[in-house]
Order: structure tokens, then C-alpha cells, then sequence
């Protein structure tokens, strides 16, 4: 009899029933391995596959993950190898790729479409490396600004966070994942990750499983209708329960009541932590059995966990029903992904990858390739073109006059490619190579500047000023000189990577070092000043949003950055990015997330204001938008029913321009708190100078629901307040009532 896993005339659920039918227990659990390439040598990485049947390799790249793949394609069964890596804005971790700002700069553009975009040229580019998986979008709520990782989310909304997951998961998977040039997105860190006590990483989420399906599953579901093709469970605990060993999350909510056919992967040794940090296991068989249990597929770098589940099986503890379950669900995208029908096969690109054998120079785009090709180049530009936020334009003075003859750019941050590249990139991951030379051109906010003021013969002058941390290394007097006969400053603050990412949640959002005293110094030159802040999240600097002439919000912005902004300040490009996050005057205001819930006393701290120094939504054009003639299709509906709401916005300032049209939803009375108002549709438009144009949307009347007290999602009879504007401000929406019956 043939080998019918082998023959694609066969359906993949004929072909997995064939392949797990002549699979040993040892073979199945090894396919529920993925082995971290850089923390084993390389004789164990084979032994993984020759002795054990691995699954996955994470972060094997160019010609590795070649010879890897061809030992897995020669055992027993020639089951193909998985490899996954931290493609998260590119393929950055390669050098020559395609580096696009990060998810919270690629939030600021409020574009689908260009998310997508991102997706799809990420996807070309790992693919081409011979890669398969990446774990990205991160869907994670980025509501606690203390957090680490706020770089990575796409800001703090449910709504707008499901909009741009589902945009990137499509552009990443494309019309199908047999398709070579698509990879399997991931949806993580599932679920209420960010919400850690405290902003603290992976540390206990104090949430009703309510609350979770109220705020940080809406996403979650977004990526389950996109067809994500894999989750990955979070680090840390909901109310005490790990999510690693959470049944009820994983099994329960994401396979059972969603109906989540993919595979989970664990997040990096989830299931030996369930030993050394969260201490719900005593040992590897306890952690391996709960982990089983609760639905996770695949085990990321925790290796102790194959001997114990073989064990776990043997004595008849854990059924090996349940091993066959992950393993389908592996087995079942492998054979989606085209792993068995040749595409395991494909040569990667001749040295893709610094260190794989050849030049890196052979994958980049300037001789033709696919990696960091001109086509990849122009939708980053563009992308973080739309994703520069201008705060503060006061008198204005953006963009120059073109009278100024010489500029002054001063800051920390002004020239410093790590700064605006940010976490997950070659420069920081896997293996940090902080000195290493980017192979292709990378604009910083003075290169940038630079460039376009020799153009008009404007000189430029560059003064660091000051340290982002180190407060003895300074020399404010250099700066203030070198900007006493400018016409204009350029001021480039903001935070660096000891600041960001995993392991470094910050109790103090204010500028470090000596960057407010330098703020303050050159203010007192007497010249405009112009603060760009270049940072991986929002940070607490009003002073600055009162003092400057005009503030820039340019989050990690990638290759591109320091362009994106030279054409704003020029005047090349009118600003359209709005905040997918909202800024605090102080560390202690947090949290300060628009769609809070009413009932404080007071409304506000004693000593803070009682709104966010810039709110979710916010951001200035050139022009100025007038909205007008809020209308509803109906007024009186019922659940079933669809509204449509129109609103007419005018462009009536000098420039064309693009504007995000923001829909929110107040729920009047309801059975349990709601929040103050919710986002729950945008439309990202063009307008011409003068031009009125009528922006429709569509409302579901079931997008109205409550998560009422017994968990159960409803949509209530009553008043519901449609709000519509450019931001979430309540003076910024116009207003009309809708009832339900």
C-alpha cells in the first residue's frame, strides 16, 4: 500500500490520518519540539532530528537551516522541519532586509492596507531566506505604558489592534500557505499579556476570565477569522493560573469555543517555568502533563519536556489521545505550508544571512534579489511616512519657510541607528551585533535633515548634547553654541534600548538622562524649536508639549525614519499619523488608556489633570478638518440589524491631506460597567484642499454587545451615543443617539 501522506491527490486530513498511523510515540512528541538552533551545539541540533523526530527549529538561519533540513528530509518518515524567527517589523534579524518600524510606529498610520503591505513584503523576504513561521503579530493591549514591550504592540484599542492584526496575518499568509512566498503568522502573546500587575513582564494578570473576553479576546478572535495559522501562549498567569497550564483559556475558549483549528506553541521555556519561576510544578513531568493538558502543541525550548512526556504516556497518565491531537494540528500546516510537496526542498538564498557561508551582499536588493529589493524599500518609506505623529505645531512653524540658512540638530537620539531601528533587529536579537554595519542605507533624523537641506542650500550643523541615560556625560554648552547662529533647532530626544524590551519594564517614563535640561537650555536660545521624539513608546514630557514650537512623535521608525521626517519638517510630506496610544504628564497618572471605565471619585488625581497630555487618536495635519452632518440610516433598530453612519469632513486648509475619520460607541445604561466610549471603526481618507467629502460607515448593531455577568456576550435594549471625530476626545466627536429595542 502507498504511502498516501506522500501522494497531494489525497486531502491533507487523509494524508495526516496516514502519517500519524505510522508515527511512533517518539516520532509524535519530537514533532511537539522546537529546538532553539543557538542555545544547542551542532551535533545535538541533528541528534533533535536523527534520535527524536524535532518538529521546529527556532532562529537556524541561511545555509543551517538548509543542512537541517535536509537531515530531517532523509529519516525515517521525511517529516520537514518547521524553522521559525522574530520577523516582527521584516525580516529584521537579518541585515540587508527590509526594517519597518515597529507595530506601535506601524500602528500610527491607522492604514490596513499598508499593515498588509508590511505583511506581505515580510513574508517575500523571510521565505526567501528558506524560513517558514514568524511569531508575529503581537496582540498584546499596550494599556500599562510601565510595560517593556509596548514597542510591539499596535497600542492600547481591542478594535484597532484586531483591524491591523488581521491586516498583517493576511499579508504574511497571502491567498494560501502552499504559496512559496508565504509563512505562517502567529498570534501571541495569548492572552492579556501586556496586562501584567504593574506593567510587569510576565508576571500575574489580576483579571476576571470576564474582563478577558471583554477587552483582550476581541483580537484574539480578529486573528481566528483571518485564519492565523498559529497562537502562542503567554508567559504569565491570569488571577494565579499560568496560562501555560490554563485549560480553560487555551483548550476551552481558543480550540473548543472559537473553534481554533492551528496549533499552539509555547513561548520561549513556558513550560519549565511552570517549575523555576511560577512554581506550580515540582518537577518536568508535573509541568509537562499541565502544559499537555491545558492544549499547548508545540513546546519552545524547554528540551527536558520530551523524556518526561514519553513518560507521562508510558505509565499511562496522559493519554496518548492528546499527543495525537497536537501532532495533527502540526502535521496538518506542514502539509498546508507545502513542507511535503517540495517547498521543504527549495534552496535557501546563497548567503542570506550574515554567517551562513557566502557574502550577505548576494541578498540584498541592489543586485535584483528579492531581500531589500527597491519595490520592499519604497512600502517601508511609505509606511513610515504615515506613521510620524506631529503633536505640536504652534504659529505654524511646520513646515520651514525655506528662508532658514542653517539648522541645528541636537540630541542624543539625532544620530543613533539604534534608536530608531529599536528592539528585534540585528543590531539586538538573537545574538546583539550592536556594532555592526548595516549593509543597506539607513536615513537617521540628521542624515535625513541633512540631506534635504544641502538640497535647498540650507547648512546643518549636529551637536549630540547629551547621553540618553548617563547623566555625566553631557555638554550642554557644546549644544547651546552650536545652536546660538541657527536660524532653527531640531531638538532628537527619546529613550534607547536599555530602556525597551523584554526584562526592562521602567518605573519612570520621563526623559533620562540630561535631556530635559537640554530641552530647557536651548529653549532659552531663543530660535524655534522643533523636538522629534524618537522612543519605543509614549513618554512623559509635558514640558515639551508646552514649550516647543512643534513636536514630532516618531516611534522606532525604522531605515527610514530620519527621511520620513525630513520630508515633514520640509514640507514634502503633509503628517496624517494618529496615536494608537495615549500619553501621560506623569508616571504616576497611569493608567491613562482612553476607554476607561466611569465611577472615580473626582475623575482625576488631585495633582494631575484629569485627561492624558495626548489622547488615542490624536495627530495634527498641515490642514485643518471640519467635521459636520453626523446621520444615521436609522435611528430605532433591533439587534439584527446593520446602521449605516455617514459624516461629511472637510479639508479646509492649503494642503491635500489624509485624515482618519474615528467612529466610537457609548453604551448609556447597561447591565455592568462600560467604558466612557469605545472605537469601533475608522476610515483613512483622502481629501483634497477645499474639498467636502461624506465618509460612510458600517455598524453591525451586534458589534454593541456587553460581556454581561455570566460571561456571556449580549446586546442590550437602550441608548447608545454614536460618536464620530478625529480623536477620541469627547469636545472632537459630534454626537447622535441610537436606540435599540
Amino acid at each position: 500500500m502507498g504511502m498516501k501522506y506522500k501522494d497531494k491527490s489525497y486531502t491533507v486530513e487523509e494524508r495526516v490520518d496516514d502519517l500519524i498511523g505510522r508515527m511512533t510515540l517518539e516520532e509524535k512528541i519530537g514533532q511537539m519540539m522546537q529546538i532553539s538552533f543557538i542555545s544547542v551545539s551542532t551535533e545535538e541540533a541533528e541528534e533533535w532530528i536523527t534520535r527524536r523526530c524535532a518538529g521546529s527549529f527556532l532562529h537556524a538561519l541561511g545555509d543551517d537551516a538548509k543542512r537541517l533540513q535536509e537531515i530531517a528530509m532523509n529519516t525515517r518518515l521525511g517529516i520537514p522541519l518547521l524553522f521559525g524567527i522574530d520577523a516582527v517589523r521584516g525580516h529584521a534579524l537579518h541585515n540587508g532586509a527590509t526594517i519597518f518600524p515597529t507595530q506601535l510606529g506601524m500602528a500610527c498610520t491607522w492604514n490596513p492596507e499598508l499593515v498588509k503591505k508590511a505583511g506581505r513584503v515580510t513574508a517575500k523576504e523571510v521565505a526567501a531566506d528558506g524560513l517558514h513561521w514568524t511569531f508575529s503579530p503581537i496582540l498584546c493591549l499596550g494599556r500599562d505604558l510601565r510595560w517593556g514591550r509596548i514597542n510591539e504592540t499596535f497600542g492600547e484599542d481591542p478594535h484597532l489592534t484586531g483591524v491591523l492584526a488581521a491586516s498583517i496575518i493576511q499579508g504574511y499568509q497571502g491567498d494560501s500557505l502552499s504559496d512559496p512566498d508565504s509563512i505562517l503568522a502567529c498570534a501571541k502573546h495569548y492572552i492579556a499579556y501586556g496586562e501584567g500587575t504593574g506593567g510587569r513582564d510576565a508576571y500575574d494578570s489580576q483579571i476576571s476570565m470576564r474582563k478577558v473576553r471583554e477587552v483582550f479576546l476581541p483580537p484574539f478572535r480578529k486573528a481566528v477569522e483571518a485564519g492565523c495559522a498559529t497562537f502562542m501562549s503567554s508567559y504569565q498567569s491570569i488571577d494565579g493560573t499560568p496560562v501555560t497550564a490554563n485549560k480553560r483559556a487555551l483548550r476551552g475558549l481558543l480550540k473548543e469555543e472559537l473553534g481554533y483549528d492551528g496549533f499552539v506553541v509555547t513561548d520561549w521555556n513556558n513550560a519549565g517555568s511552570l517549575i523555576s519561576n511560577q512554581h506550580v510544578a515540582g518537577d518536568m513531568e508535573t509541568a509537562a502533563k499541565k502544559t499537555i493538558e491545558a492544549g499547548n502543541d508545540m513546546i519552545m525550548n524547554t528540551n527536558e519536556f520530551y523524556e518526561a512526556a514519553l513518560r507521562l504516556v508510558r505509565n499511562g497518565i496522559v493519554p496518548e489521545e492528546l499527543i495525537d491531537d497536537a501532532v495533527r494540528r502540526i502535521l496538518r500546516i506542514k502539509f498546508k505550508l507545502g513542507l511535503f510537496d517540495g517547498r521543504a526542498n527549495s534552496a535557501t538564498v546563497a548567503g542570506a544571512y550574515p554567517g551562513s557561508g557566502s557574502a550577505a551582499h548576494n541578498a540584498v536588493g541592489q543586485d535584483g534579489s528579492i531581500i531589500g529589493c527597491k519595490e520592499h524599500l519604497d512600502t517601508a518609506l511609505e509606511i513610515t511616512r504615515q506613521s510620524i505623529v506631529l503633536l505640536e505645531n504652534r504659529n505654524n512653524t511646520l513646515p520651514l519657510s525655506g528662508t532658514e540658512k542653517k539648522i541645528a540638530v541636537i540630541g542624543p537620539n539625532a544620530d543613533d541607528i539604534q534608536s530608531h531601528f529599536g528592539d528585534w533587529t540585528f543590531l539586538s536579537h538573537p545574538e546583539p551585533k550592536p556594532d555592526e554595519a548595516p549593509i543597506l542605507p539607513v536615513y537617521t533624523i540628521l542624515s535625513g535633515i541633512r540631506e534635504f537641506a544641502e538640497e535647498r542650500g540650507i547648512s546643518t550643523v549636529y551637536h549630540k548634547g547629551c547621553d540618553i541615560m548617563d547623566v555625566e556625560d553631557e555638554d550642554i554648552s557644546g549644544a547651546v553654541e552650536c545652536a546660538a547662529d541657527s536660524d532653527v533647532v531640531v531638538a532628537v530626544v527619546g529613550d534607547c534600548l536599555r530602556q525597551n524590551g523584554e526584562y526592562k519594564d521602567r518605573a519612570d517614563l520621563s526623559l533620562s538622562g540630561s535631556q530635559q535640561k537640554l530641552l530647557e537650555t536651548l529653549k532659552k536660545c531663543g530660535k524655534p524649536l522643533i523636538v522629534v521624539l524618537v522612543s519605543s513608546k509614549p513618554l512623559a514630557m509635558p514640558w515639551a508639549a508646552e514649550n516647543a514650537d512643534a513636536l514630532l512623535a516618531a516611534f522606532n521608525p525604522g531605515m527610514f525614519g530620519g527621511r520620513a521626517v525630513a520630508e515633514i519638517i520640509f514640507g514634502e510630506v503633509n503628517p496624517c499619523g494618529k496615536l494608537p496610544i495615549s500619553f501621560p504628564y506623569h508616571s504616576g497618572q497611569l493608567p491613562v488608556y482612553y476607554n476607561q471605565l466611569p465611577g472615580w471619585h473626582g475623575g482625576r488625581y488631585m495633582d494631575m489633570p484629569g485627561r492624558p497630555l495626548y489622547s488615542f487618536g490624536y495627530g495634527l495635519s498641515y490642514n485643518c478638518y471640519e467635521y459636520s452632518g453626523l446621520r444615521l440610516s436609522q435611528t430605532t433598530c433591533t439587534a439584527d440589524d446593520t446602521v449605516t453612519v455617514y459624516v461629511d469632513v472637510t479639508n479646509a486648509g492649503p494642503y491635500d491631506g489624509m485624515e482618519t475619520v474615528q467612529l466610537y460607541v457609548k453604551d448609556v445604561i447597561s447591565s455592568v460597567v462600560t467604558p466612557v466610549r469605545q472605537l469601533k471603526g475608522f476610515v483613512k481618507t483622502e481629501i483634497r484642499s477645499g474639498e467636502t467629502k461624506t465618509v460612510e460607515f458600517t455598524l453591525p448593531v451586534s458589534e454593541l454587545y456587553i460581556i454581561d455577568e455570566n460571561e456571556k456576550q449580549v446586546v442590550e435594549p437602550g441608548e447608545f451615543e454614536i460618536l464620530v471625530g478625529p480623536d477620541s476626545r469627547p469636545e472632537s466627536l459630534l454626537k447622535a443617539v441610537l436606540t435599540v429595542l
